[in-house]
């Protein structure tokens, strides 16, 4: 099966700066036709993505993992942005119920190594159960997030789901994203509103105080130790020493050899 690298992504990631948000969603929807689905939290940046699809009239599914210990809020959001933008959000979920994760394995996320054990479990895993699915996922990490994606490419390979992961809001600064959810009055979850900066398990997620770091409310109770839940790669590992297995046909289209769409 044809490889591709990181590295071999770098001439057109240095292209892709300069284009929108939406070109680069019609990019990949061009460039992977069948093969393409979003990825969203239901937090701000993975809506402003689903209203993109949404306006571009896309036929590109919403991936969203239910860890079964979301905030109802959350899930209400789920339920708006299929309904009033017209997606299919596909809900993806962890084998077993937390009751009955904890009955086996105790209250992991008290502790760094559980936390990182249980958000494989409930968020990683189900996520992976789809790859062979698609080649291709839209995603929405922002630089303006910091930490570990305040460098993260538009193009990044996800060596685990074995897709091109394409993050078209990558240089969205936070000036431009209120400035589009105020003027497209984008759905957003409720929990944005009452102080939480970032929205995950509601085990685990807490307001944050003005001057804090964006992801303080994350794992809050085990200190700097736990920042991310390893859902998106570039959070956790480096990609440059490794690779995905495409199709040919897919990786001309991606590099332009087979694909008139240029942007």
């Amino acid at each position: 099966m044809p490889r591709l690298t990181q590295a071999e992504l770098a001439n057109l990631n240095h292209n892709f700066e300069e284009r929108t948000p939406q070109e680069l969603i019609s990019w990949a929807a061009v460039t992977f036709e069948n093969r393409i689905a979003g990825l969203s939290a239901m937090q701000r940046s993975g809506n402003v993505i689903s209203h993109m699809i949404s306006q571009l009239n896309l036929n590109i599914p919403i991936l969203f993992v239910d860890t079964g210990v979301m905030f109802q809020e959350t899930l209400e959001t789920r339920d708006r942005i299929a309904s009033e933008y017209g997606l299919t959000v596909r809900t993806l979920a962890p084998e077993k119920t937390m009751a009955e994760q904890t009955e086996e394995h105790g209250v992991l996320y008290l502790s760094p190594d559980g936390q990182e054990k249980c958000c494989h479990m409930r968020k990683v895993v189900p996520l992976q159960k789809v790859a062979g699915e698609y080649s291709g996922i839209v995603s929405s990490l922002r630089r303006a997030d910091g930490g570990k994606r305040a460098h993260n490419p538009i193009l990044t390979i996800d060596i685990d789901m074995n897709v091109l992961r394409i993050n078209p809001l990558a240089n969205f600064s936070d000036e431009q994203m209120d400035e589009y959810v105020k003027e497209h009055n984008i759905i957003t979850n409720p929990l944005h509103d009452q102080g939480y900066a970032t929205v995950g398990c509601n085990r685990c997620t807490t307001p944050v105080m003005p001057g804090e770091p964006k992801r303080a409310g994350r794992w809050r109770h085990l200190g700097p130790w736990s920042m991310y839940c390893g859902i998106n790669p570039t959070d956790v590992n480096d990609p440059t020493h490794n690779y995905i297995e495409l199709s040919q046909d897919e990786i001309d289209r991606i590099f332009g050899i087979k694909n008139d769409f240029m942007i």
